[in-house]
């Protein structure tokens, strides 16, 4: 008999089935069936390319040289950096490549990392705007890559392969190169069923047009790139060859917030465009929508319920009884692995896995109650992490 213990507990499960299995088996079905994408030869519009930044004295360098190296004419290039009232080096470093076109804009005061880019608009002069991070690294043939992509006059938004990668063997939070390398591979169907649902933080390029459309403070400009580009009737890609090198955060910790501060924010983003998760109006990027942000995020939101129908269920069942024991446990994992750093070292990999695992979904839980009681993100606090150095960016450990 169906009783409100199974559908508790059964519900996230099924939930996690579709989202993480049936629905990458679907999309390679519509992609399949799928025209191949069109070609343009010889297309060199101008870009920009803005760098946010906020006391990234230690990085900005690093960043600001991977874009000069990039193959791309540089009469044909724009670089500005955005000092988000940086209180270090950051300003003073940048004007040193002034000889070579780089450009400053310093805001008075902090405002957050979508204000900044609201800011630069009115200075830039490229039809294609390119967005990066201080704390990447482009592979120096990744502008040319995305703006290939950007030839095909349907396509508004294109958005880099991102690579995971640290200088430490078995490093910093390794358990993040499979999450990233999963996306990717989810992201690169998606471009082949039609579009992905939102652009990579780290890198992507959009249209001018598009780019000067105002977008909330509040809101996260990468994820509403992609949905603001199926608004004009435009679609968003993944370039595989436009390579992105992220470095991997530094700690457990550290990821956690920041996924926290990503989610909140997409919410917001995603709330701002609703209409869009409607497939009677948005067709096939409708479902793609809620398939891969609103079931993901259901999925830790539904765990608490599945946790009451185990216990509900264990009345009856003993395997019941054992998992809810083993779902309680979960909990000490997460505070084994945030305490054995401190105490025993780098903690073994199987126990990072899974705490990551853990972490993001509770992140998951965190960021939606910020949601409904009000949060204030639009500060945003970049995530510190290891510089990527020219022998990481050519010869990544992990993706």
């Amino acid at each position: 008999m169906i009783t409100l213990g199974w559908i508790l507990f059964v519900a996230p499960i099924a939930l996690a089935l579709y989202t993480y299995a049936a629905y990458p088996a679907l999309l390679a079905a519509v992609a399949r069936r799928a025209a191949a994408p069109r070609r343009t030869h010889n297309y060199i519009p101008s870009v920009s390319i803005v760098v946010p930044a906020y006391n990234e004295e230690g990085q900005i360098r690093g960043a600001i040289e991977a874009l000069i190296a990039q193959d791309y004419p540089a009469d044909r290039r724009q670089i500005l950096v955005v000092s988000d009232a940086s209180a270090d080096r950051t300003d003073e470093i940048v004007g040193e490549y002034k000889a070579h076109g780089v450009e400053l804009l310093r805001m008075p005061v902090r405002g957050g990392k979508t204000a900044a880019e609201n800011a630069s608009c009115p200075l830039l002069r490229g039809e294609i705007i390119i967005n990066s991070d201080s704390s990447v690294r482009f592979h120096p043939e990744a502008v040319r890559r995305l703006v290939d992509a950007m030839a095909d006059p349907s396509v508004g938004v294109a958005s880099t392969r991102d690579v995971s990668v640290t200088r430490e063997s078995g490093g910093s939070n390794s358990a993040e190169a499979g999450y990233v390398g999963y996306e990717m591979r989810l992201r690169r169907l998606e471009t082949r069923a039609g579009g992905i649902v939102g652009a990579s933080g780290s890198g992507y390029a959009i249209r001018a047009v598009l780019h000067r459309i105002p977008v909330k403070a509040s809101l996260s400009r990468d994820f509403a790139a992609a949905l603001t580009a199926r608004v004009h009737g435009y679609s968003a890609v993944s370039v595989d060859g436009a390579i992105c090198y992220v470095p991997r955060t530094s700690s457990l910790r550290a990821e956690y917030k920041r996924k926290v501060r990503t989610i909140a924010r997409g919410a917001d983003t995603l709330a701002s465009h609703a209409r869009l998760l409607d497939p009677m109006q948005s067709g096939l990027f409708g479902w793609k929508l809620l398939s891969h942000k609103v079931c993901r995020w259901l999925i830790p939101l539904l765990l608490i319920p599945a946790a009451l129908g185990l216990l509900l269920l264990s009345k009856d069942h003993r395997w019941a009884a054992v998992l809810f024991a083993i779902a309680i446990g979960g909990g000490a994992v997460i505070g084994a692995a945030a305490c054995w750093p401190a105490v025993w070292g780098r903690p073994p990999r199987m126990l990072v896995t899974a705490t990551f695992a853990a972490a993001a979904n509770v992140a998951v839980v965190h960021a939606f109650m910020r949601v409904m009681f009000g949060h204030d993100d639009h500060l945003w606090e970049p995530t510190r992490r290891a510089p990527v150095t020219a022998d990481a960016s050519h010869a990544p450990r992990g993706s």
